[in-house]
């Protein structure tokens, strides 16, 4: 993935390309897990030294025996980077808080209240936390907060998504992106607008607040629309992904990137310099 190479960026991958970032990746039986390991093994700055899973795996995967998350599997790790469930998430973020490691966490369908933990575990490490890696979608939020901020309260918006017949969550931690882009926009709390929450709908209605569908059928890897209506027209914003690797390409974008920051809670809109 090309994302645009500041002077800071740039030079923090020289420095680590002359000793490799020591990578760990949890959830590594899971589908992005088993991409991260093969765009990591592609990845010149990144040296592949640990996998863990929630459950004894008794095969080893490009040479490495995936482990139980502890103490000692994550000890010679400089980065880990999460895409798991939130209580796996969270375990992971316990453990790197007293080593010190840097996180990107990938994870999503986070509660409110655990949102407030990874704060505030961020306060001891640097944190980069994404409902979605790719530059596309983070430029779709970008570009639907400002919409929602032109069109103002005279548009009423909702969001819709797809994905494969296997992902559990709904919405999507992208959809929830977009809707809190539009919150954002609007200038207002993004829980206080939260509306419906619907599954498999053929349609769905706009309203005062945000509603979200999501379908799940097949092997659809991540499509995200973004809707504004006045009653008179309709403005329509949308992304469609096609090849999972750019969501994992994203997130070792983003393990490189943390390596030069100092204890914090990121985004890819940081990264990527969206103001």
């Amino acid at each position: 993935m090309d994302y645009n190479c500041s002077s800071d960026y740039c030079n923090n991958l020289f420095n680590w390309m002359m000793r490799k970032i020591n990578l760990a990746i949890t959830g590594c039986m899971g589908r992005m897990g088993q991409q991260l390991i093969k765009s990591a093994n592609k990845n010149k700055i990144f040296k592949l030294v640990s996998l863990t899973e929630n459950r004894r795996i008794n095969k080893k995967i490009f040479g490495i025996k995936p482990e139980i998350n502890s103490f000692l599997a994550f000890k010679n790790t400089n980065v880990i980077i999460d895409f798991t469930v939130p209580k796996c998430t969270l375990e992971i973020l316990k453990i790197a808080a007293e080593q010190k490691k840097r996180v990107v966490i990938g994870t999503t369908g986070f509660t409110k209240k655990e949102e407030i933990l990874i704060k505030n575990f961020s306060r001891k490490i640097p944190i980069l936390k994404a409902g979605n890696m790719s530059l596309g979608v983070n430029l779709l939020m970008y570009l639907t907060e400002i919409a929602s901020r032109s069109l103002g309260n005279n548009f009423l918006s909702k969001v819709y998504e797809v994905h494969h017949k296997n992902k559990i969550d709904y919405p999507s931690g992208t959809a929830l992106m977009l809707g809190k882009g539009i919150a954002n926009g609007r200038n207002k709390n993004f829980y206080s607008l939260v509306g419906k929450k619907y599954l498999n709908k053929k349609s769905f209605p706009f309203s005062k607040k945000i509603n979200f569908n999501s379908i799940r059928k097949g092997e659809v890897i991540g499509e995200h629309e973004v809707r504004f209506s006045s009653g008179k027209e309709i403005i329509k914003l949308n992304h469609e992904s096609f090849d999972r690797a750019l969501y994992s390409e994203g997130a070792l974008t983003a393990a490189a990137w943390l390596m030069s920051k100092k204890k914090g809670l990121y985004s890819m809109r940081d990264l990527l310099k969206f103001k």
